[in-house]
């Protein structure tokens, strides 16, 4: 298989691997939160010299598409295209939620071949953004911008199959959904070091990016918030 270099900025993690036929030859990655435009340029030169080191030729850049974070996919879309004019090489597209589910499926958790996977972004309030997959990544629900309630989920819970509810937006549904086929898996987060499975089958079946116009999977339109007012006299 191909050498990529995989890109993830689509949570406050920034997220870097070089990898090669399923394993991971060197990874860079910072949990801290949003750092993305001070630490990503040094984390991917880290990946190209080691690939320099070795005398091996990158041959794609996979890059996390969404949803999440706007500032950091626009970060990671940015960085990974102008590498792939520079070295004319494909730009590979990860989506996000098939990211955070793949996770799941390749953790050690015992689950049925049934089982429906929900990944869940944060959206702010009572929103996320999200889906559903089956084992064989065959979406089960539209992606898209969800407003949580009781009666979110109902219908793939009505199925009676096994749920798997992750990902940093699905806290704010445990409250919500009581139902005995629902289970919460609590710390998947995207990282880049996942995106093997996905970015190699997108290489194999030369499912490329057009590099010149390909832009991050928002969902929904970006919303700018105004800072709050100070009182006089405030510090």
């Amino acid at each position: 298989m191909a050498l990529i270099l995989n890109i993830e900025t689509s949570s406050k993690n920034c997220s870097v691997a070089l990898t090669a036929e399923g394993m991971i030859l060197t990874h860079l990655e910072d949990l801290d939160g949003r750092n993305h435009a001070a630490l990503l340029s040094g984390f991917i030169k880290h990946c190209l010299d080691f690939a320099a080191d070795k005398e091996i030729n990158l041959e794609a850049v996979a890059v996390s598409t969404g949803p999440g974070s706007y500032t950091g996919l626009r970060i990671g879309m940015a960085e990974a295209k102008g590498l792939c004019y520079a070295l004319n090489i494909p730009l590979i597209g990860v989506d996000t939620l098939e990211l955070l589910a793949t996770r799941v499926m390749f953790s050690t958790l015992d689950i049925e071949p049934d089982t429906i996977f929900v990944p869940m972004v944060d959206a702010r309030r009572m929103e996320v953004y999200t889906g559903a997959f089956d084992f064989g990544l065959n979406r089960l629900m539209e992606e898209g911008p969800l407003i949580l309630d009781e009666n979110a989920y109902a219908d793939l819970l009505a199925t009676g199959r096994p749920v798997l509810f992750f990902g940093d937006g699905s806290a704010k549904a445990k409250e919500l959904i009581k139902a005995d086929n629902a289970t919460f898996v609590d710390g998947v987060e995207p990282l880049a070091v996942d995106m093997i499975a996905l970015a190699e089958r997108h290489y194999a079946q030369r499912n490329f990016l057009d590099t010149a116009y390909a832009v991050p999977n928002y969902l929904k339109d970006f919303q700018a918030t105004r800072p709050k007012n100070k009182v006089l006299g405030e510090k």
